[in-house]
């Protein structure tokens, strides 16, 4: 049977190992722990430290880094710029609303997944301890065009048009191609324009061209693509590369972030070499 390209149910394995990742790093609250997100963390620990041994890095350093680095971006445009809202798509069993409310009360953080996903997660926010009344998970699916799970509805429904919006995807794009993620991007640039304008924050994983483990990575994408049973790409063979499709989407100014460059003020672990791992800023 041929999947759908634009069926987003089968992350459901990353999204239990990006959440115990968070967990065992102390990022995460207590009520985010699974057991089947434990073990996958645990089964693929000595992946890990192979991985870590021959590449400079491996899944949770970078990881770990694209976190760190989204969170000091989020809360850079908090605080220096005021920004009031936020959309975390394809939230899963990320910490960073729960820790951002807390940080920021005047903040509004709408996690959005898919239906059992949102479902499960509001439930989780439930169980956080100090919830803010302006914290909450609802369902959206990003190639929704219609109804109450699209991307335009969501943010019509939930946000303050007359104030700009952050919005984030971690863990997303890279589970799709680019013609089909594209679509994605380009219905976003509009609602952010429609909104006052906005911030996207999205990490993404370059297939460098000129990467001594070019190969590698290759064989990876094809690796995680089995195991979570989606197609994995790596959209972009340069930094330089990213920056102009964004561009060329609508976006402007666009910058992409590299973990490196942050090593010295954030508590993200290193790698040895250039990282794999990207975060794009977006602007609109």
């Amino acid at each position: 049977m041929t999947q759908n390209k634009t069926d987003t149910s089968s992350i459901s394995f990353t999204a239990l190992y990006t959440g115990h990742v968070w967990t065992a790093n102390g990022l995460s609250a207590p009520s985010f722990h699974t057991r089947m997100g434990s073990f996958y963390y645990h089964a693929l620990a000595p992946f890990e430290y192979i991985g870590g041994k021959l590449a400079g890095g491996n899944i949770r350093t970078f990881l770990l880094q694209r976190h760190h680095l989204i969170d000091h971006l989020v809360s850079r445009a908090i605080e220096d710029e005021g920004v009031t809202q936020v959309l975390e798509i394809a939230c899963g069993l990320s910490p960073r609303g729960c820790r951002l409310t807390e940080k920021y009360p005047q903040l509004k953080y709408v996690e959005a997944d898919l239906p059992d996903m949102a479902d499960r997660k509001q439930r989780l926010l439930a169980q956080a301890a100090a919830l803010s009344p302006q914290h909450l998970a609802v369902p959206l699916n990003v190639f929704s065009l219609h109804g109450n799970d699209s991307l335009e509805s969501v943010i019509a429904e939930c946000f303050d048009a007359d104030k700009p919006l952050l919005v984030i995807t971690e863990g997303l794009v890279n589970y799709f191609d680019l013609e089909t993620i594209n679509g994605f991007w380009e219905r976003l640039r509009v609602c952010l324009q429609q909104h006052s304008g906005g911030i996207y924050l999205t990490d993404n994983y370059p297939l460098l061209h000129d990467h001594p483990f070019h190969r590698t990575m290759t064989v990876l994408r094809g690796l995680l693509g089995t195991v979570s049973r989606s197609r994995v790409s790596f959209h972009f063979g340069s930094d330089a590369e990213a920056q102009q499709h964004f561009e060329q989407c609508g976006f402007a100014p666009v910058t992409v972030h590299n973990p490196r460059d942050y090593y010295a003020t954030l508590p993200m672990p290193q790698s040895r070499g250039n990282p794999f791992v990207r975060v794009i800023e977006a602007r609109a």
